[in-house]
């Protein structure tokens, strides 16, 4: 029988006298795909980092071609050919692609730093994960689906006979996802071991030979072959059946409550857009990558400044280009980015969930700590965030738990309006259920919800209508009744309502 490639053993980890992992065990086979998942905090991230020697293990033991070893480093781990993808991105912004890929593996010549060899053997793994980029490129001048393939470019480069894949499709478009899935497959008839993480379990069924599932920092089962199901997944990830996996209520619509109008960005200053969104109920809007949906959402919250046309909420002008003007006239706006716009990372859940209103926690122009402590005690419990205390900092927190804090800390500011960009991206199945959950919450309260997605479940299964754009430009509208995929993607690519609507 094969001999595994990596095997880890019964691996356990504390953090500050909690337990992030209890005893799990895995094993790697050369030429295979093994899928790690589980909801967020189920101690994921936390294994692959001490297989690729971020961490060490407080016990346990790992096993490379059946020979015990101590991985202490991440050098030491790609010298025996582990690398790791990590989810959040670990480039240096300030320095060019081929620097980043080769970064303290830098070949030399005559004492000095090869750029010419960097550039030229940097070209090679680029053009293998399809990235059709100067080398010479800042990777700060890049997009964070184009900084991910970068990501997977530098793994491939040391050669790796274990790869190890968290979260790697999270911010790329559906082209980029289909190369790099692609290139996956490549690799294992190479006879390169791959550890895959997502949430995203289409892609774990069509991908995967065998199924890791971790549940509260302990194995809670594994799948293999035709056992690797939408639901089986789902049932050993959060131990029980999820019968209805979108909540949503159609909701009857009130008055309008944001009146949009005329309005470009920057992003395509060549096209305005229009629409209007009502009490009580939840817009989804589609589009492909490039479409400005995140730019629009950004100018309708003044982050960038609109280039033309007016925002209204319930008959009143909001003030052009400010936040302030945004937030007091009711809006609130969850960014696609929460890591960079949206969390304080060093700061606690206290500072975090009472930021945005801290206008209103004030009292003779000091901070009322009273109220700012009765807040906490209402929304930690109400978002369900998992968290060892007030203090503890965010950044400490799993992916799920933060995007709550996120949606938490505008939900205190008590909106008329809310703007999600990718309010699910990088979280769990559990807490997609729960910020489905709020989502409908704050319909039946009579608040207008606005969420971009680019999961197509997702706005099929949360919105009374959709709104789809295409290159800056509003396609159509669709209502829950004429909801489909392919009515989507038909706008989503330039079609008109009746073209996508006809079929």
């Amino acid at each position: 029988m094969t001999l595994p490639l990596l095997e880890a053993r019964r691996i356990s980890k504390s953090f500050a006298g909690v337990r992030a992992l209890k005893g799990v065990s895995l094993s790697v086979y050369p030429g295979e795909v093994l899928a790690v998942i589980g909801e967020n905090g189920a101690g994921k991230s936390t294994l692959m980092k001490i297989l690729a020697g971020v961490q060490t293990p407080d016990s346990g033991a790992l096993l490379l071609d059946g020979e015990p070893r101590t991985i202490g480093s991440v050098q030491e781990a790609l010298s025996l050919g582990i690398a790791l993808i990590h989810q959040e991105l670990n480039l240096a912004e300030t320095l060019d692609v081929g620097a980043n890929i080769f970064l303290g593996r830098e070949p030399h010549r005559y004492g000095w730093v090869d750029a010419r060899r960097v550039s030229r053997e940097a070209q090679v793994v680029l053009e293998r994960v399809g990235l059709h980029i100067d080398p010479s490129t800042l990777v700060g001048d890049l997009t964070i689906g184009q900084q991910q393939l970068v990501e997977i470019a530098k793994a491939l480069s040391v050669n790796a006979r274990v790869l190890i894949m968290d979260e790697p499709t999270s911010s790329l478009s559906d082209h980029e996802t289909k190369v790099l899935l692609k290139l996956i497959r490549e690799l294992r008839t190479k006879g390169v071991g791959i550890v895959y993480i997502s949430h995203r379990l289409g892609e774990v069924r069509g991908l995967a030979d065998r199924v890791e599932v971790l549940r509260d920092g302990e194995n809670a089962g594994r799948l293999a072959g035709t056992e690797i199901s939408h639901g089986s997944m789902v049932q050993l990830m959060v131990g029980r059946e999820l019968s209805q996996y979108y909540p949503h209520q159609p909701h009857h619509p009130g008055e309008v409550v944001l009146d949009v109008k005329s309005l470009r960005t920057r992003a395509h200053p060549g096209q305005s857009v229009d629409f209007q969104l009502r009490a009580g109920e939840i817009v989804g809007m589609a589009g492909l990558v490039g479409a400005g949906r995140s730019e629009l959402l950004e100018a309708i919250f003044g982050v960038v400044p609109a280039l033309h046309g007016t925002v209204s909420v319930c008959g009143k002008t909001v003030v052009p280009g400010s936040p302030r003007g945004a937030m007091d006239s009711g809006i609130a706006l969850v960014p696609e980015d929460r890591k960079h716009q949206g969390l304080f990372l060093e700061m606690g859940v206290r500072e975090n969930l009472s930021i945005a209103s801290l206008h209103q926690e004030q009292s003779a122009g000091f901070l009322n700590k009273q109220s700012e402590k009765a807040l906490c005690e209402e929304m930690i419990p109400a978002m369900r965030i998992k968290t060892a205390g007030v203090e503890q900092p965010v950044q400490f927190l799993s992916g799920g738990n933060q995007q709550k804090v996120v949606i938490g800390k505008w939900l205190a500011t008590r909106p008329r309006v809310f703007l999600l960009d990718e309010p699910t991206r990088g979280v769990d199945i559990g807490a997609k259920q729960e910020i489905y959950r709020l989502m409908e919450e704050l319909a039946a309260k009579g608040v207008a919800v606005l969420f971009v997605s680019s999961d197509l479940e997702e706005i099929l299964g949360m919105s009374d209508r959709v709104l789809v754009l295409h290159d800056g430009r509003l396609r159509g509208e669709l209502l829950r009744s004429e909801l489909s995929e392919e009515a989507v993607m038909r706008l989503a690519t330039g079609a008109n309502r009746e073209e996508a609507t006809a079929h």
